[in-house]
């Protein structure tokens, strides 16, 4: 039976239209899946943070000189927070696992984030944990592990520590992201100029504190900058944010498997890295998850 509150009621997103907008979402992490290739090649070494602070501070100040509106009330440090947790502390959190990991380590450390986002999301969504959600990030974490994980895959304390906490910063993030939403009348641009700009603020005492002055920049690290910020950062986090307002939280999470696995699928064509069949199971094992995650929740709706 139809009542008079269901006809004011938002009508419920249609598949093609989640489809779409999973798509464009899932291009965020891909993009991000080049950092890594950008960095090594085109950046000066040594400065990660630096590179981390031009991706979110630069976009995020453009953001806020287009539109013109600084948050209000409580979303003051509603925005401190959410821009610490995805952006600010994230990053270091994130190069510190890199730095004292082998790659494959820090990348299957950082591929628990599904999971770690499905243990937030009961107590701050209220979403009960389902099987099909646990076992689709399982066989993520898995995934990768199996296309990144090499035999030099050494534990160190701190650098697990780092990147477990660089998962769970990112996995608050995602949920208080989507458990706080947006104020009335804020568009989803708006918000990501504050969390860009509050994030990049945040990185900027930690970034000289850390790496001391800025680098010695060439054309080719002129050229990674741009990326990293237009791209990775102002294009990136503008799709990523807006698929985060609407898609399943669990299943937006399961996207962000895409980065080590495009990061690793691109050592292969430009690098010319060797890709093994163990790998090529991983990569079909990951792929399988994040497809099978978008499908679980989207039978859900």
């Amino acid at each position: 039976m139809t009542t008079t509150l269901d006809r004011f009621a938002p009508a419920a997103p249609t598949s093609t239209r989640t489809a779409g907008l999973t798509t464009l979402t899932a291009l965020a992490p891909a993009v991000w899946g080049t950092t890594y290739l950008v960095t090594t090649e085109l950046l000066p070494a040594g400065h990660p943070l630096f590179a981390g602070l031009l991706r979110a501070l630069p976009a995020g100040l453009l953001l806020l000189a287009i539109f013109r509106r600084l948050p209000e009330g409580i979303w003051w440090w509603r925005a401190l927070v959410l821009g610490t947790l995805n952006i600010g502390a994230f990053f270091p959190l994130l190069f510190l696992s890199a730095e004292r990991l082998p790659g494959g380590v820090a990348a299957t450390v950082g591929a628990v984030q599904p999971l770690l986002v499905i243990a937030l999301a009961l107590p701050l969504l209220g979403e009960r944990p389902t099987a099909a959600r646990v076992g689709w990030a399982l066989a993520g974490v898995g995934g990768v592990a199996l296309v990144v994980l090499g035999p030099d895959a050494s534990l160190d304390p701190v650098g697990l520590l780092a990147g477990l906490g660089g998962a769970l910063s990112m996995a608050a993030g995602v949920v208080l992201t989507r458990r706080w939403g947006r104020p009335e009348g804020v568009s989803s641009p708006v918000l990501v100029s504050w969390l860009l700009t509050a994030g990049g603020l945040v990185l900027l005492p930690t970034t000289f504190l850390v790496e001391g002055a800025a680098p010695a920049i060439d054309a080719p690290a002129v050229g990674g900058y741009l990326w990293l910020g237009a791209v990775g950062g102002l294009a990136a986090y503008l799709l990523w944010f807006r698929g985060l307002g609407s898609l399943p939280v669990v299943a937006t999470a399961l996207l962000g498997l895409l980065s080590p696995v495009v990061a690793a699928a691109l050592g292969w064509l430009v690098l010319g890295e060797a890709l093994r069949p163990l790998q090529l199971a991983g990569f079909a094992l990951a792929l399988a998850a994040i497809l099978g995650g978008q499908l679980s929740q989207l039978g859900r709706r």
